[in-house]
C-alpha cells in the first residue's frame, strides 16, 4: 500500500506537500486542477518499471498497447515557468501487508533534461529501515552511488546509472558488498508496489452483445474495463472457488445499488459464445440492452473484486453515469473491500454523493479518520493547491473549501426568498382584481 507522495515541479503542481495516503482515499475538486495529474505520476513509474528497455530512466509513453499515458516531452511534464534547476521530482513510501523481506520503504527521484533532449534521473534516493542509497548523476552521464551518511561514494561512473527508476544496475549491486542483498529486495519490492497498481480510467469500453471465453482469466481488466467481462465469464465458468467468487460479489453489489437484481452468464445454444444477463424486476436483458450506467460500473465492481489482495487501484470517475443512490454505494463498496481484501482505493471522484456517504460512514464508524483521507484540489493561479479536508469523527468538515460541490444552503435560501416573493405578488394581484 503506498503511504505517501510528493510532487514537485510536475506539472500543474509547484509542490504537493507531502500527502498522506490511506485504505480509501478520495481526490476531489474542480476540472483541470491536477488531480489527475496525481493519479499519472503513479503511472508514469508503473510503465517505467515495465518497460522492456532496462537502461531507461523514464518511460513517458507512446506505445499505445502497452502504456497508460503519453506524456510528451520533458517541457510537457516540468511546471511551467520552473526556473534553475529544470527538475521534477516524484517521491512515495509505501508498506506491505504481507510478509516480505522489506516490510516498508521509500523512493525519491529528481528527474532532468539532458544536453540531446532526453530525460535523465538526476539523484535517486532508495531507502528502508534507515538505510540509504543514492545514485547521484555527475558530469558526462556518470553517477556517484552513496550510502546512508557516508562521505565518500561507494563508486563512481557511467555503467552506475540507475535502471527503469526503481533499481541499481548490477555493478552497483556488487560494488555494495554485504549491502547489496538489501538494495536488491527493496528495488524489487518498490517495483511489485508499482506493478500492484491497478487502474480504470474515466473511459470505460461499451458492452458487446455477446463474447467468447477462451477458457482461461485474463491478467488484468484493463485501464477501459475491455477484459472485465472475461473475468466475469472465467468466474461464472470455473470451479475454482475464489475465482466463482467474483461473480457473486458483483451481482450482490449491483443488487445492493440497485440497478439490477442479479447478473448472470448464459451459453448461447451449444457455441462457444455468451452473453452477460441483466435481470430486474422479473425481467432478464442483455447487457448491450440496458442502460449505459450498468455497463460502465461493471468494470469497478469487478476490478475491485478481481484485483490481488495487496494491489492499489486507482480509479478516475467511477461514478459515470450513475444515479445518486447508486453513487452513494460505492463509498461503501471501497469501505468494505479495502478492509475484507487488503485492498487500496484511490478515487478521483466528481460525485458529492459518494462523498456525502463517506462522511456518513465515518459518522457511524464503519471507517475511522485514519483509515481514509479525502484531499480537494484547486487552482491558484497556474499552479495547483492541494487542501486536505479534517473531519471529525462524526464524519464534518471542518476546514470547507468556498464553493465545494456547489452552495446548496445558498440554493434553498434563494429557492425560499423567491417562493415567498411570488406569494407576495400574486396576494397584492388578487387584492387588486375587482369585485
Amino acid at each position: 500500500m503506498f503511504t505517501y507522495l510528493k510532487l514537485t515541479n510536475f506539472k500543474a503542481w509547484r509542490t504537493t506537500g507531502g500527502i498522506a495516503l490511506k485504505p480509501v482515499t478520495m481526490l476531489l475538486g474542480t476540472n483541470s486542477s491536477g488531480k489527475s495529474s496525481l493519479i499519472q505520476s503513479l503511472l508514469l513509474l508503473k510503465q517505467t518499471a515495465q518497460s522492456p528497455d532496462r537502461t531507461t530512466h523514464l518511460n513517458l509513453g507512446g506505445d499505445e498497447l502497452h502504456d497508460y499515458f503519453s506524456f510528451g516531452e520533458f517541457d510537457n511534464v516540468l511546471t511551467q515557468g520552473t526556473r534553475t534547476p529544470r527538475q521534477f521530482s516524484i517521491a512515495f513510501a509505501f508498506q506491505r501487508q504481507r510478509p516480505a523481506r522489506v516490510r516498508a520503504g521509500s523512493f525519491e527521484a529528481a528527474y532532468g533534461q539532458t544536453s540531446s533532449g532526453g530525460i535523465a534521473i538526476q539523484e535517486l534516493c532508495l531507502s528502508t529501515d534507515g538505510r540509504r542509497f543514492r545514485a547521484i548523476r555527475r558530469e558526462r552521464g556518470a553517477y556517484s552511488v552513496m550510502v546512508d551518511d557516508e562521505p565518500q561514494p561507494r563508486g563512481k561512473g557511467r555503467h552506475l546509472a540507475p535502471e527503469r527508476s526503481i533499481a541499481f544496475p548490477a555493478e552497483a549491486i556488487s560494488l555494495l558488498e554485504k549491502d547489496g542483498p538489501l538494495l536488491e529486495d527493496l528495488s524489487l519490492a518498490i517495483r511489485r508496489e508499482l506493478e500492484n497498481i491497478v487502474y480504470l480510467g474515466p473511459l470505460r469500453r461499451k458492452p458487446e452483445r455477446d463474447y467468447v471465453w477462451n477458457k482461461s482469466m485474463p491478467g488484468e481488466v484493463g485501464s477501459d474495463g475491455h477484459r472485465a467481462v472475461d473475468v466475469l465469464l472465467s468466474s461464472a465458468l470455473t470451479r475454482n472457488g475464489e475465482q466463482s467468487a467474483i461473480i457473486e460479489g458483483v451481482s450482490n453489489w449491483l443488487a445492493r445499488m440497485k440497478v439490477a437484481d442479479k447478473l448472470e452468464v448464459h451459453q448461447i445454444s451449444r457455441s462457444t459464445r455468451y452473453e452477460v444477463v441483466i435481470h430486474r424486476d422479473g425481467v432478464a436483458a442483455n447487457l448491450r440492452d440496458v442502460g449505459i450506467g450498468i455497463s460502465q460500473v461493471l468494470p469497478v465492481l469487478t476490478v475491485a473484486h478481481f484485483a490481488p489482495a495487496g494491489s492499489t487501484i486507482i480509479l478516475e470517475e467511477p461514478e459515470i453515469h450513475l444515479h445518486p443512490l447508486a453513487q452513494s454505494v460505492l463509498a461503501e463498496l471501497f469501505v468494505e473491500l479495502s478492509r475484507k481484501r487488503q485492498v487500496q482505493f484511490i478515487v478521483e471522484t466528481h460525485s458529492e454523493h459518494l462523498f456525502r456517504r463517506m462522511q456518513t460512514l465515518i459518522a457511524k464508524q464503519q471507517i475511522t479518520p485514519k483509515d481514509a483521507a479525502m484531499y480537494f484540489v484547486e487552482r491558484e493561479g497556474k499552479a495547483a493547491r492541494m487542501r486536505p479536508l479534517e473531519l471529525d469523527d462524526f464524519g464534518r468538515v471542518k476546514n470547507w473549501p468556498e464553493g465545494f460541490f456547489g452552495d446548496a444552503l445558498g440554493e434553498t435560501r434563494e429557492q425560499t426568498a423567491l417562493a415567498i416573493q411570488r406569494a407576495k405578488e400574486l396576494r397584492a394581484r388578487d387584492g387588486n382584481v375587482p369585485g
